[in-house]
């Protein structure tokens, strides 16, 4: 039996099935990573573009970052990773994703039970009043771009030295301890604390299935099945088949 085959037949079989789901399924999107080449960290270092203290003491500096990651994410589009993802919830084979990325491509596509792990940049608050408007509802002049009420705006993403929205948190541990399969799609699984949701769906005795262009560190301990390959290919064919 073919791996895609077995992935799909796990999937059939378990009663919650969990997706966890990192930058790479974003980049065929044209969504860059942070880390690797090519990545955003490049070109800005994440000490002084990333960090809370660095947005705190200088935001017009963290915005020149900021805002070239707001323009890519509203030209990007889900792609056939995303749909596949959305398609699995439809069909009720997926109870839901936790992800680290801050792009929306899982609600574009059609996703309804998204945890975002990392806060999301597709929502702009004012650090002053708590003041929300979308992204697309940004109009940028200046740098810092300041809130009607004259505070700072600042995207709903988590910077290093921030902690995880305790909702998130403690949401998407519970998933990871309950479900019976964990899809791990597109991350390294090396930032912490998201990286201790394999190992807590794992620890529970769920079937780890990994979809990554190359090894990771949970390929060989911690996954059951590796597919290796683009998760907009074998995604879809796990849905083909489970149409079966």
């Amino acid at each position: 039996m073919k791996a895609t085959e077995r992935a799909a037949e796990i999937i059939s079989r378990s009663s919650a099935t969990l997706a966890l789901t990192g930058a790479g399924i974003s980049a065929e999107s044209g969504i860059p990573p942070f880390r690797g080449q090519g990545g955003l960290w490049d070109r800005y270092n994440p000490e002084e573009y990333a960090t809370i203290d660095a947005f705190l003491n200088n935001p017009g500096k963290v915005w020149n970052m900021l805002k070239e990651v707001g323009e890519i994410i509203l030209k990007s589009k889900p792609n056939d990773a995303h749909r596949a993802l959305a398609e699995l919830e439809e069909m009720g084979k997926l109870r839901g994703i936790v992800t680290q990325n801050i792009d929306g491509l899982h609600q574009a596509a059609g996703n309804k039970t998204v945890i975002e792990f990392h806060g999301t940049h597709k929502q702009i608050i004012c650090m002053s009043c708590c003041k929300r408007i979308k992204l697309e509802q940004l109009i940028i002049q200046d740098l810092p771009p300041l809130c009607s009420c004259g505070g700072i705006l600042k995207p709903e993403v988590v910077l290093f030295g921030e902690p995880i929205p305790y909702d998130a948190l403690r949401t998407a541990f519970q998933e990871a301890s309950t479900c019976k399969a964990l899809l791990v799609i597109g991350t390294s699984a090396v930032v912490a604390p998201a990286s201790q949701i394999p190992l807590i769906a794992k620890q529970n005795a769920a079937t780890i299935i990994e979809i990554n262009t190359e090894s990771t560190i949970l390929t060989t301990g911690i996954s059951d099945i590796f597919l290796e390959g683009s998760a907009s290919q074998i995604l879809p064919q796990i849905v083909n088949l489970l149409k079966q």
